[in-house]
């Protein structure tokens, strides 16, 4: 830049006159400007051009971000479909199970009345089942009895059972009449196929039943003949078998 500091405009003026130095000024101011849009016009273009190129990379992002959305909305569809068919097959699942565990009993119950040559004569304890209720250590029973004598008489009798388990960690039994308010009365039946026989009882706060025994005795008379029919029952079965 040195030889610029060494030009003497006034030497030039001189040397060219002032209209030729006019023009050679003219002249540098207008190739001065003209290289300055060339290279404006050069880099505005740049400038376009990468910013055209940007937009399409953009909206090609923006195109592939709505279809991966699209694609992830439809598989969290097809994901909800089939979570909803599935919970939708296990619900049919189990109530055609429970269902067909329904119709197994009532078609097992009415064999016993209705077809008593396929069992033994007399009577027969079809089931008993256990509702705890809401109060502590109150149950309620049903014991469902089942006449299968040929001849269809009358069975008249009372039920009656026994509570195996341990009290205060000491091995104890309970009678029926010792924890339940039922009298025998209460506790008979008189039918000629089938009879429901309920009541209620309450156990003590520290004895923790394993086992019960139930006696169904029928006396004898002008009709039947003494006749005493007992069955075990596991205490944690009978709580898991009820309803």
């Amino acid at each position: 830049m040195n030889w610029l500091a060494k030009i003497n405009l006034n030497t030039v003026v001189v040397r060219l006159g002032a209209f030729r130095s006019a023009l050679l000024l003219l002249l540098i101011i207008a190739i001065c400007l003209y290289s300055g849009y060339r290279v404006g016009n050069f880099y505005h273009g740049y400038q376009v051009k990468t910013l055209a190129q940007q937009q399409t990379r953009l909206s090609k992002l923006y195109e592939k971000n709505v279809e991966q959305s699209s694609q992830i909305n439809t598989l969290e569809v097809e994901l909800e479909v089939e979570r909803m068919a599935n919970q939708h097959s296990q619900e049919l699942l189990k109530m055609m199970e429970s269902e067909h565990y329904e119709v197994k009993k009532e078609l097992a119950f009415y064999e016993k009345v209705m077809a008593p040559e396929k069992t033994v004569d007399g009577l027969v304890i079809d089931r008993l089942l256990l509702h705890p209720t809401a109060s502590p250590h109150h149950f309620r029973f049903q014991i469902v009895l089942v006449q299968q004598q040929l001849r269809k008489r009358f069975a008249k009798g009372y039920v009656d059972f026994t509570l195996f388990g341990s009290l205060n960690n000491e091995p104890s039994q309970l009678k029926l009449s010792q924890i339940s308010a039922s009298t025998k009365k209460d506790l008979s039946f008189s039918f000629q196929y089938f009879q429901i026989v309920e009541g209620e009882f309450t156990l003590p706060e520290n004895f923790l039943p394993e086992k019960l025994e139930l006696a169904t005795i029928l006396p004898k008379n002008k009709w039947q003949k003494y006749q005493r029919l007992d069955e075990s029952f596991i205490w944690g079965e009978l709580l898991k078998n009820t309803p």
